[in-house]
């Protein structure tokens, strides 16, 4: 079956600084196009950054500037490096995979990690 499981997760200070790990099983992970969304309590979830199978990133404004996303096709995995966070980062970041390109919306998602930014 198709699994996408997210780790890096956790409490951080403003200003710190966390690495997000997608793992992918099932698909074939080189031809999809992977993206981290987030969702925080009473608002609606936001594609944050997104990768295409050529290795082309785009950004939500948010989080433009202090987010990178990046694949390991060797791994099956994809990450999100976070940095400068602030508190209105914190929501359960999820990892998601498009068939072709995230335009067409995702098609799988997985489980979501908690990202708390807070003193």
């Amino acid at each position: 079956q198709v699994q996408l499981v997210e780790s890096g997760g956790g409490l951080v200070q403003p200003g710190g600084s966390l690495r997000l790990s997608c793992a992918a099983s099932g698909i074939n992970f080189s031809i999809y196009a992977m993206g981290w969304s987030r969702q925080a309590p009473g608002k609606q979830r936001e594609l944050v950054a997104g990768i295409d199978s050529g290795g082309n990133a785009n950004y939500a404004d948010s989080v433009k500037g202090r987010f990178s996303i990046s694949r390991d096709n060797a791994k099956n995995t994809v990450y999100l490096q976070m940095n400068s966070l602030k508190p209105e980062d914190t929501a359960v970041y999820y990892c998601s995979a498009a068939f072709g390109t995230m335009r067409n919306g995702p098609r799988y998602w997985g489980q979501g990690t908690q990202v708390t930014v807070s003193s």
